[in-house]
């Protein structure tokens, strides 16, 4: 049985996205090896179909982290069997670049994101020039990448001369999720999942729950949750607005089937949001539940052609407080917007797009 090593720099039972594509390749017929960041919490009882190589880091952040992830990764693997590997974004690409040119063993790219186009860097050029520098080193040297977009595709073959298979990140296909709901629901709740970070509109967002009816629950963490918690304070919206911090993938589903309506508000401020297609488009869809998203170049058009949302221009707190209001007390059309996402599934699903990754494979061992 051919072997496949996979890195990436998150623990791993908070990315769906890699668990699924870890899967895929086991159902392809490989014997599938993760390199991933030490687990944490209760989470390590989840039973997975792989083999983990937890690591664990002293560092926390910046790039003392990075530096030892790097090092750590590229020793854990270098000396390992294996036949192919795999490497989830920018910021584990360079160990395993350097194990596939001592070992000679063909490298799959995993792009999730514009890496060097991320907020994060917006204000920080030397670290952004850093990350777009081992970008360049590397990625045209590559043979192999797959992306989760059109825009970061033609990004690499205009940047780097370089082709890109595409793999969006959208769940399994579940026949238990083709279930109908029906509108009125018991209650009234927005989510909101994901990284809270800047550009996402959340500051706008919890203030507007002031002159909203519903409550909010927001699933993740991030750079501005401190922020947030803050607001919820000073505004005295402890009974309207929830923090919850990030889940598993399971719960955060449970969490999001119950609700009203989604939200994915982020602005166009930077490179990489302009062209996202963030996952929570596809949740959303998958627990049929409407979606009131910003209209980005790659969200717009599945939700116009689904017809399983409505957009919003500018998501400042007043224009938040007219639209959610507006959509959240028509029962009809949150019902038919709903009932749309059941029919969404059957072509947005991981099943259609793990396709990709088989045929991808098929070419690497043919070769």
């Amino acid at each position: 049985m051919k072997r496949i090593y996979v890195s990436v720099s998150n623990d791993v039972f908070s990315d769906n996205r890699v668990k699924k594509t870890c899967k895929s390749l086991k159902d392809y017929g490989l014997d599938v090896h993760l390199v991933c960041k030490r687990l944490v919490g209760n989470h390590k009882q989840e039973p997975l179909p792989f083999t983990l190589h937890p690591v664990r880091f002293f560092f926390k952040k910046n790039f003392p982290y990075y530096a030892e992830l790097n090092i750590k990764f590229f020793l854990k693997i270098l000396f390992k069997k294996t036949d192919i590997l795999w490497a989830n974004d920018l910021d584990t690409l360079l160990p395993l670049y350097l194990v596939s040119r001592i070992r000679r063993k063909p490298l799959i790219f995993d792009s999730h994101e514009m890496f060097t186009e991320i907020p994060e860097l917006k204000d920080n050029p030397r670290v952004k020039k850093f990350w777009k520098m081992l970008e360049k080193s590397m990625v045209p040297h590559l043979k192999y990448v797959s992306t989760v977009c059109e825009p970061i595709r033609e990004y690499f073959k205009k940047e780097y001369g370089v082709d890109s298979i595409i793999v969006r990140n959208i769940p399994l296909y579940e026949e238990k999720n083709q279930e109908r709901k029906t509108y009125p629901l018991k209650e009234k709740i927005l989510i909101w999942q994901g990284a809270a970070n800047i550009d996402r509109s959340l500051e706008d967002l919890v203030l507007a729950m002031k002159d909203i009816d519903a409550k909010l629950l927001i699933l993740g963490r991030g750079d501005i949750i401190d922020i947030l918690k803050q607001e919820v304070a000073e505004n005295h919206l402890e009974e309207k607005v929830f923090i919850l911090g990030r889940k598993t993938f399971q719960e955060m589903m449970t969490y999001t089937r119950n609700a009203t309506l989604g939200l994915s508000l982020d602005r166009p401020t930077n490179q990489n949001y302009a062209i996202s297609l963030p996952n929570k488009i596809f949740e959303y869809i998958n627990a049929t539940t409407p979606i009131l998203c910003t209209p980005l170049q790659e969200i717009k058009p599945i939700v116009e052609h689904y017809h399983i949302g409505q957009t919003i221009d500018n998501p400042n707190r007043e224009n938040l407080v007219k639209k959610i209001n507006s959509i959240i007390n028509d029962n009809e059309a949150l019902q038919q917007m709903s009932d749309n996402c059941i029919k969404a599934q059957r072509e947005l699903c991981w099943q259609n797009e793990e396709k990709n990754i088989f045929a991808l494979l098929d070419k690497i061992l043919s070769e």
